[in-house]
Parts: structure tokens; sequence; C-alpha cells
């Protein structure tokens, strides 16, 4: 992490990131709807947060919202995608690497409805922000909170994704054998 740091990496968490292994491993297990309300559910934090900073900044929302709209059938890709890009623009512009790593976290939690690989950019990014909140010294304690976080929503996402009253678009009925997450390990 400290070399990730002194590089000023943008992302400073991989699929290597040994602390993120159970993480993963779960999230491997699951179909492209259960990633997708967990992604669009665990980005509602994050966007918090940087709405309590930026209030006049709206592109984070909107993509969250879109992509919601998206995931339930009500809308077709190019308007979703219009809205992810529109969060990472945000993250280009701002000249804050902290609240940056949270636009680009929100902008993969929104892409999660295509791909489900998007799902640990989110994490990946997210978990950015809070060692640049936290610093290299007192980051450890919130990064394993808030994996523990995640891996909690997930499994409340697993049991509950079909349950809820959620619509879901077409494309996101169909369980693949195979989620692209897993595929990726396998081709490592």
């Amino acid at each position: 992490m400290e070399i990730k740091i002194k590089k000023k990496n943008k992302i400073l968490f991989s699929r290597d990131s040994q602390c993120l292994q159970e993480l993963i491993a779960l999230i491997q297990l699951q179909n492209h709807r259960t990633l997708v309300a967990w992604a669009l559910d665990c980005a509602k934090w994050p966007l918090k947060q940087f709405e309590a900073k930026y209030p006049g900044e709206c592109r984070p929302r909107i993509c969250l919202e879109l992509s919601g709209a998206w995931a339930r059938g009500n809308i077709k890709m190019p308007a979703a995608k219009k809205a992810i890009l529109g969060s990472h623009a945000v993250a280009k512009e701002i000249d804050d690497s902290e609240y940056g790593a949270l636009c680009h976290a929100i902008g993969h939690a929104g892409a999660a409805v295509h791909v489900e690989t998007h799902a640990l950019g989110f994490v990946f990014y997210e978990l950015t922000a809070i060692v640049l909140k936290y610093g290299k010294d007192d980051f450890q304690k919130p990064v394993s909170e808030k994996i523990k976080f995640y891996y909690d929503r997930l499994l409340y996402w697993k049991a509950n994704s079909d349950k809820t009253e959620k619509d879901w678009a077409n494309f996101l009925l169909h369980d693949r054998k195979s989620d692209k997450e897993k595929l990726l390990k396998e081709r490592r």
C-alpha cells in the first residue's frame, strides 16, 4: 500500500489485494442481478458522503438513478452510459483525490448493470477513498469495517435480490453458468 501511495496510484486496491479475497470469492458465486442490487445499494453511502461536500454536483446521483432505471428495464443503455460517464467526469474535474475516487466508485456501481466485473471497481475506488481520507497509518480499521459491510450486504442481497419487489430488465433475468468475475479468475 505504501508503494502505491508514494507512486500516487489512483487505485490502491486490486483483485490481488489480500484483504479482498473472501469478498471476491463470494462475489464470484453471485448472479448478475445480485451484484447489481448490491453495488447500487452500497453506492448510496459514498453518494451521501460526496453530496455532503459537493451539494451542487448532481451527476453522481443521476448516475445511480439512471443505472437503477436501466436495471429495471425503464431506460436503455445509452442514457445510463452517459450518466455513468458523467460520474467519472466529475472525478476528473474536481481537484480532490478522495472525492474523485468516490465519483469513480459510484460510476462503477452503475456500470455493474452492464458487466458485473464493475462491481469490484466500485470496491477498489471506495476503499481507495477511505485510505485517502484516513492516511497511510490509520486506514486499516475503516477499510476492514467497510469490507465487512460489503460482505454482509452481499449476503443480504444474495438472499433477497429475487425476493424484493424489483422489476428486472430482461437481460438481467437470464443467469449465465459462470459470471465474468469468475471467468476472469479462471483465465488468470
